[in-house]
């Protein structure tokens, strides 16, 4: 969301995402057909201790789908804890997955995968056989191995494997972690899948809050954060069982330029900004510190100044410092992989360039970019900038539209080398993107393959009703979220979550806060 001038109106954009891969599985075939209506994929993509991380990929070899459901048997008594793609049941060793309303409908010849995090103990034995809508699926080479040892192993291993195997696993798994058991306090974050895992491997949500200031307050001569950033504010936060905190900054007062005064740029915010960071770690929150405004001077369509400075919200940021400020940045919280990296704000090139190829090729590759007069850093510029430092932290990337569009970011997603990326969008109740039909066509693909973090969420009512609806969705399916903002403003000019720093909530904040603490008791 943008913060304009102290008294001004935010202005806030974005686009929410889901996370779900889509299972597509072929329905009923007719007759005894001799060719199977569908091809499964079934491999293990991640192993741990008691756990792992599956996926299935399933053809529709037959005639197109709306609706399916996809059975098949665990052979060694695996449990599925948590699943996406699709609606996952498990009686026994069988387990159903049926469609979600986004993805029911699977073309002749289409592809669609779906995953899931499992429990195991002593062999992880891969299921054989596979069934779309009752009728038997052919199963891929990826699928075999598994099937194929029984017959040539038993004669040899009988003598060796009896003895070794049992006395070490079952010992040993049980006790450990059927769902990994989450890490105590702020996670490490890594991507696993299309989800957030820490060092033990269990899944995690992102769920808290924004802190608005440290994007305007410098710039604007007025000091570094709206309000206090004591260690009692940051309780405040961590009463209403936020697990998150995002924190705007601002580029030119975080690199010291001359236009900032002297008391808040360079050292003076830096030092703050890792202070508050302390401080959020040391509730057991993860602080995501994001870029909100930027140099660069942009006069153009939706343009919130006409200042070159970093006084307001550009369309992107600027190939002459928002490298390096990342690269200082990354310098700063490489060696704690608890602190995670959010490119951008609100990227809005669509609204300069006249196509969308144009507007997604200057998001991901920067240049010089229709309608905008500066050189632009792309995403892809800002992920090599931080990833040229050594550091491996978790980075979210935003979308089009005020973060507020998805529809091309696995398209254009930037290459990462440290495969640690995920999905950023915002949503208001006055976006584009603020319906659940938008959010299954637009999102739900996202979220199926990576991450997806709502860094934003508000409406301009007052109340929480909307909000209340994107949670839902998110809950559903195993998102995050974040509200705006942490800060005691009006809300006619800004969705505020709390009427004092000690915590008190708005008639908005209440929505959010009474939900993180139901979420996270």
């Amino acid at each position: 969301m943008r913060r304009p001038p102290r008294p001004t109106a935010l202005l806030a954009g974005a686009a929410v995402m889901m996370a779900s891969t889509a299972l597509a599985v072929v329905g009923t075939a007719s007759g005894a057909a001799a060719a199977p209506v569908c091809t499964v994929e079934y491999s293990v993509t991640n192993q741990w201790t008691g756990g792992f991380q599956g996926a299935l990929t399933v053809t529709n070899n037959g005639t197109a789908l709306n609706g399916w459901s996809l059975g098949f048997s665990f052979p060694a008594g695996q449990q599925v804890s948590q699943g996406w793609g699709g609606r996952w049941t498990q009686s026994g060793a069988a387990v159903t997955v049926t469609n979600e309303s986004w993805n029911a409908r699977l073309d002749v010849g289409a592809k669609a995968t779906t995953g899931f995090i499992a429990s195991w103990t002593g062999t992880n034995t891969a299921p054989t056989a596979f069934t779309l809508g009752g009728v038997p699926c052919a199963v891929n080479g990826s699928t075999t191995p598994p099937t194929s040892t029984p017959p040539t192993d038993p004669p040899t291993t009988p003598p060796t494997d009896p003895p070794t195997t049992p006395p070490t696993t079952p010992p040993t798994t049980p006790p450990t972690s059927p769902p990994p058991t989450p890490v105590t306090g702020a996670p490490e974050l890594t991507v696993t899948g299309n989800k957030f895992t820490d060092q033990n491997g269990a899944v995690r949500r992102l769920l808290g809050v924004n802190r608005s200031g440290g994007e305007f307050m410098c710039v604007q001569g007025y000091g570094i954060w709206d309000g206090p950033a004591d260690d009692a504010s940051v309780q405040a936060i961590a009463d209403w069982k936020a697990n998150t905190v995002r924190i705007p900054l601002n580029e030119e007062c975080w690199l010291g330029l001359d236009n900032v005064k002297p008391e808040y740029r360079g050292d003076h915010y830096v030092s703050a900004v890792k202070d508050l960071v302390t401080k959020v770690l040391a509730h057991g929150m993860t602080p995501v510190v994001e870029l909100h405004w930027t140099h660069g001077q942009y006069t153009g369509n939706s343009s919130g100044c006409a200042d070159t400075h970093a006084t307001c919200q550009k369309p992107m940021p600027n190939a002459q410092y928002t490298p390096a400020f990342w690269t200082s940045v990354a310098n700063t919280f490489k060696n704690d992989k608890r602190v995670v990296f959010d490119l951008f704000n609100e990227p809005y090139p669509d609204r300069a360039a006249s196509t969308a190829t144009q507007a997604w090729t200057c998001w991901r590759d920067g240049g010089t970019c229709p309608g905008i007069g500066y050189e632009v850093a792309g995403m892809q510029d800002l992920l090599d900038a931080v990833r040229a430092t050594g550091a491996k932290n978790l980075v979210l990337v935003p979308g089009l539209a005020y973060s507020n569009d998805l529809s091309q970011w696995l398209t254009y997603r930037p290459s990462d080398p440290a495969q640690n990326l995920g999905a950023a969008w915002h949503v208001y109740n006055f976006n584009t993107c603020s319906t659940e039909t938008c959010w299954n066509d637009t999102l739900a693909p996202v979220a199926a393959q990576v991450p997806l973090l709502a860094g934003e969420i508000g409406e301009n009512t007052c109340g929480h009703a909307f909000v209340d609806r994107v949670m839902k969705w998110f809950d559903d399916r195993g998102l995050s979220y974040l509200g705006w903002t942490w800060n005691t403003w009006n809300c006619n000019s800004g969705p505020a979550l709390i009427s004092s720093y000690d915590g008190t909530p708005t008639a908005f904040g209440i929505g959010l806060r009474d939900h993180l603490r139901a979420v996270n008791p």
